[in-house]
């Protein structure tokens, strides 16, 4: 199985399912794996980026929803793992806690 090379985040700052909601376990899952992570705030010059990786392996449309959360892979995929829910910020947490309990986000000491 691929092993995790990064994580990026696509997010705004105002936006309750993103901060804290998504980007803080994100940052923390990042610093426990010892690999980097790439915050992409839609509302910066971060923007351009954040619209390609969406375009290109997320859930696209001009409105898109956030956060959205991808992978990188060692072997060179991209891999869009998460999108939020905009039925409720509890949904979109529940979705966070899932995508941490994946094998993806697993640490060697977690098994």
């Amino acid at each position: 199985m691929p092993k995790l090379k990064a994580i990026d985040v696509v997010y705004a700052n105002w936006c309750p399912h993103c901060v804290p909601t998504a980007v803080e376990p994100m940052k923390k899952a990042a610093a426990a794996l010892g690999v980097p992570i790439h915050l992409y705030d839609i509302d910066t010059q971060d923007e351009q980026r954040a619209d390609e990786l969406v375009e290109k392996y997320g859930d696209w449309s001009p409105d898109y929803l956030i956060p959205q959360i991808f992978v990188e892979l060692d072997d060179g995929e991209i891999r869009h793992v998460l999108t939020g829910n905009p039925q409720g910020v509890f949904l979109t947490r529940k979705a966070v806690e899932n995508l941490l309990n994946t094998e993806l986000f697993r640490t060697p000491s977690s098994g």
